[in-house]
């Protein structure tokens, strides 16, 4: 059986991830103690279900801890078993909340969210600390950036993407919106010249081929490239022998658009022969269509 695992911060995404997962042919479950989660696959194996989805989150309480065994166990028998955790800034959270008006589930004090910031900071910052032992448990996404129709698109490439060992993720980001939390590495890359203050550049991204044609003449882009290069094809046996099923690599610059855009394009096809690879653009997702 095809498991997925959705697990992380509420108000980060969970309830649109198993929608996604269902619209995709998963019987899913919301907030199951991850306790009665091997009970729950013997069953619906019994009913011939292949595919199936749980959310487990911090309601769970103590029975979290008992996640990391739980999923050995499953995979020993044979099921492939994927976690998702689903993470973004507090003051993201504290946003959301408040523009829906819910309460946290481990908030216990206010009526109106608008009025009780402080309790909800407090419930955040719990919830973070109770799902600590399952954070590094398997692929993360940070959604404080996202688009809805964004983090659909990610969620469907992740329980897609045929995952056997290491995947290797190169994520391009921009400084001024933050950087990513779901990142393990990050290179920052704002000392090279930047095609935005090229007219004609400007409008276009990394992925365009005039601003390949820009960045490929430089020296400068192509040593940072082979300097990141090297570093990774130096570590990246020791992160395989880590058993790690994840390794994202997050590169930086100012907006995000152009120059990191162009260098994790360019590290994700030189490493496609070393692992399996996927590249992210987290400033261009929002303009992506679903």
């Amino acid at each position: 059986m095809k498991i997925v695992l959705i697990t992380g911060v509420s108000g980060s995404g969970k309830s649109l991830a198993l929608n996604v997962l269902e619209d995709a042919g998963y019987y899913c479950v919301d907030n199951l103690p991850s306790r009665f989660l091997p009970e729950l696959a013997v069953y619906l194996g019994t009913q011939n279900y292949t595919r199936l989805a749980v959310a487990i989150d911090a309601r769970s309480g103590g029975s979290l801890a008992e996640l990391p065994p739980i999923i050995g166990g499953l995979r020993r028998f044979g099921h492939d078993v994927r976690v998702l955790f689903l993470n973004a800034t507090t003051q993201t959270l504290v946003q959301r909340f408040s523009e829906t008006r819910r309460r946290h589930p481990l908030s216990v004090t206010g009526d109106d969210i608008l009025s009780a910031t402080g309790s909800l900071v407090e419930a955040i910052e719990k919830e973070r600390e109770m799902l600590s032992s399952v954070t590094e448990l398997g692929h993360q996404i940070d959604t404080s950036n996202l688009r809805a129709s964004a983090l659909r698109r990610w969620i469907r490439e992740f329980v897609q993407h045929d995952q056997t060992g290491l995947t290797l993720m190169f994520e391009s980001f921009g400084f001024k919106h933050g950087v990513p939390l779901d990142a393990d590495l990050v290179f920052d890359v704002r000392s090279l010249p930047n095609p935005y203050y090229d007219v004609q550049l400007r409008p276009l991204t990394g992925r365009d081929q005039p601003v390949i044609d820009f960045l490929s003449a430089i020296p400068e882009v192509d040593e940072m490239i082979n300097d990141i290069g090297a570093y990774l094809q130096k570590w990246l046996p020791s992160y395989m022998r880590d058993n790690r099923s994840y390794l994202t690599v997050a590169i930086g610059c100012t907006g995000g658009q152009h120059r990191s855009v162009f260098i994790s394009e360019t590290l994700g096809a030189r490493f496609r022969n070393e692992a399996a690879v996927l590249v992210r653009h987290r400033e261009l997702a929002p303009a992506e269509t679903p």
